[in-house]
């Protein structure tokens, strides 16, 4: 059974969620304060947190970053009040891989992290084990990326549109191509793309602002140029 941390300071919010997710199947804790969660979460570990970000005690930003340092592809999908863009985008950038604005239908919510789960779990047997492009090796049954050598961290957004990417070197996509291929949505945000492309830059590139592997392509979206380092 999957095992939900819900973190909501909302009392009403918190209890109806709480009450759908596990008549859905799943397993959930629900606490309403940023450092109770922290505290149970090192207590018993969830495969999925959603995270409000407005909390007493510790904000949500934090409350990610803590969590993430436990497990660092812990998949988060977080809570934001609806035309609050600049939080919805410090929350990707905090490493969210998801968010759903309030007010949000139950069964919406489900549906999102249905889709999270299963693009951050790796499929049982990969055609392939291994891809490589120059410096960088991605473990596809371990879902890990290593350059030259050395591991590093990324969120389960970023491994899906890193992946995407290598698998279709020199193709131009524009932003709705990734939302939909990569998202799993075919209405969506498309300044999450924008967001999650800067940040796969910083990990990829050796220059970020001089990209050479995820290079944009001016008025049509963006391009993988493998071996660009």
């Amino acid at each position: 059974m999957v095992r939900i941390l819900l973190v909501e300071d909302d009392p009403t919010v918190r209890e109806t969620v709480a009450a759908y997710l596990t008549r859905a199947g799943y397993d959930v804790s629900a606490v309403g304060d940023g450092a109770l969660a922290v505290e149970s979460y090192a207590a018993s570990p969830a495969d999925l947190v959603l995270l409000d970000l407005m909390l007493p005690t510790l904000g949500g930003f934090e409350v990610c970053r803590r969590l993430r340092a436990m497990r660092r592809d812990l998949p988060v999908i977080m809570l934001t009040a609806r035309g609050q863009e600049h939080e919805r985008v410090q929350g990707l950038q905090h490493g969210a891989d998801d968010y759903v604005t309030k007010p949000f239908s139950v069964r919406e919510l489900d549906l999102r992290i249905r889709s999270v789960l299963r693009r951050s779990r790796p499929a049982a047997e990969p055609a392939r084990t291994t891809l490589v492009d120059g410096d960088l090796s991605v473990d596809l049954a371990a879902r890990r990326l290593s350059r030259s050598g050395r591991e590093i961290p990324l969120t389960a957004r970023e491994y899906d549109l890193l992946i995407w990417l290598l698998q279709h070197p020199g193709e131009v996509a524009d932003r709705q191509t990734l939302i939909r291929e990569v998202w799993g949505w075919e209405v969506g945000d498309i300044s999450t793309v924008t967001v999650h492309v800067r940040r796969l830059r910083e990990k990829v590139e050796a220059d970020p602002g001089r990209p050479r592997r995820l290079v944009t392509v001016f008025g049509r979206g963006y391009r993988w140029d493998p071996d660009g380092a």
